[in-house]
């Protein structure tokens, strides 16, 4: 088991897995060979991400054995009764290796499914950021994800969708330094992204996912700050994505945006980027209107103009910190803005990858009317170009 005070969150496949290999030798698990942990499944063990996934609900919440790697993941702006500001974020990563690369004779500790999970908590008042994580085997209970319905864990950090009459998304997870223990409920229907079950990150066949989000989420519940706890509410966002395949190789980073608006409506957007700056194709996301409504928005659709950065002394990466995020067809004329801006997060320790994520705030216009809103951004590929590293 494994628990790093850190100070940030990745959240897809290239950032979660780049490294891991020699992480799991060096810690004397030798029943994941450097085969087990490539970034593509060339095995034929597990399914690629295909068009005509019909999703099932309550169960699509649960894990997918099938698919090689798969994350839970969610954000939110939390604010205490006194007005104290927080950023949060939980995520927990399933990873699966293919039978035929256990070297392990079988048993229950046979490194089957690799869990990973991560947690961060912005404190906004006073400009820190915090970050720990946890990783483990699926193996005498220790870690483990259900299938059929919501219910992850690493020891006792743990997130679930429990049966009460409303039902509500528990995320409990605790270090020496923070913790939270949230309950978020439902505010609008779920969305798929992408078209006909898949959201594409390639133009090879499978170079996808199955990806969809729950964008407005009611929170509550309590955090902790060494000493200090507080009872705090907000708005959360929850996604969700399994699939087996890599991103293409001139694919050397991304930006991912996720902002809830004043008007009640939401914005998904990735768009991944080649080394001359350029987006691929396949770059575009989703725009949800106030009643539950989706509009699927390709490249074209979309410009994000950066208009400051900042660098870090860490690593030399420089981050956008402020965007013009432009939509014509919606409408959309934003600003948006970092809300700390060294939020970067160096994983030498663990997947040896160095990326930004964190809080940001919006205003602007939105089909003629003023809106502001919270959200996310998730920035790899600035320090260092994302490549495997085993």
């Amino acid at each position: 088991m494994l628990e790093l005070a850190l100070t940030g969150e990745p959240s897809m496949m290239k950032i979660l897995l780049a490294g891991l290999t020699l992480f799991l030798l060096s810690a004397g698990w030798t029943a994941v060979t450097p085969a087990s942990i490539a970034l593509d499944d060339t095995s034929g063990s597990f399914d690629l991400a295909a068009p005509g996934y019909h999703y099932q609900f309550p169960q699509d919440h649960g894990a997918h054995e099938r698919f090689r790697t798969e994350w839970w993941y969610y954000t939110g702006h939390l604010t205490s009764s006194t007005g104290r500001r927080f950023g949060f974020q939980l995520t927990f990563f399933r990873r699966g290796v293919p039978p035929e690369e256990v070297r392990t004779l079988p048993s229950q500790w046979s490194i089957q499914q690799l869990y990973l999970a991560h947690i961060a908590l912005t404190d906004l008042e006073n400009g820190r950021f915090f970050y720990a994580d946890k990783l483990s085997r699926a193996g005498l209970g220790k870690a483990g994800a259900e299938t059929g319905r919501l219910h992850v864990w690493i020891d006792r950090w743990s997130l679930a969708l429990d049966d009460a009459p409303t039902p509500r998304h528990r995320l409990r997870a605790t270090t020496e330094t923070f913790g939270l223990d949230l309950a978020l409920t439902t505010r609008k229907p779920l969305v798929v992204h992408g078209q006909n079950g898949i959201s594409r990150k390639g133009a090879a066949p499978g170079q996808a996912s199955h990806y969809y989000s729950l964008t407005r989420l009611a929170a509550e519940g309590h955090i902790r700050l060494g000493a200090e706890a507080f009872a705090v509410t907000g708005l959360s966002w929850m996604d969700h994505e399994f699939g087996s395949a890599d991103l293409a190789d001139d694919v050397v980073g991304w930006d991912w945006f996720s902002l809830q608006l004043s008007d009640s409506t939401e914005l998904m957007w990735y768009s991944l980027r080649h080394a001359d700056g350029t987006s691929d194709p396949v770059s575009g996301g989703t725009f949800v209107l106030a009643d539950g409504r989706t509009q699927p928005l390709r490249l074209q659709d979309l410009t994000i103009v950066p208009r400051s950065h900042w660098t870090s002394t860490r690593s030399g990466g420089r981050y956008p910190q402020r965007w013009r995020l432009r939509a014509p067809s919606l409408g959309l004329d934003l600003e948006v803005a970092s809300l700390l801006a060294d939020q970067e997060l160096d994983t030498a320790r663990s997947t040896r990858v160095t990326y930004w994520e964190g809080a940001v705030a919006a205003s602007g216009q939105a089909r003629g009317k003023a809106v502001t809103g919270n959200g996310y951004v998730e920035m790899t590929g600035y320090a260092e170009r994302v490549t495997p590293k085993l």
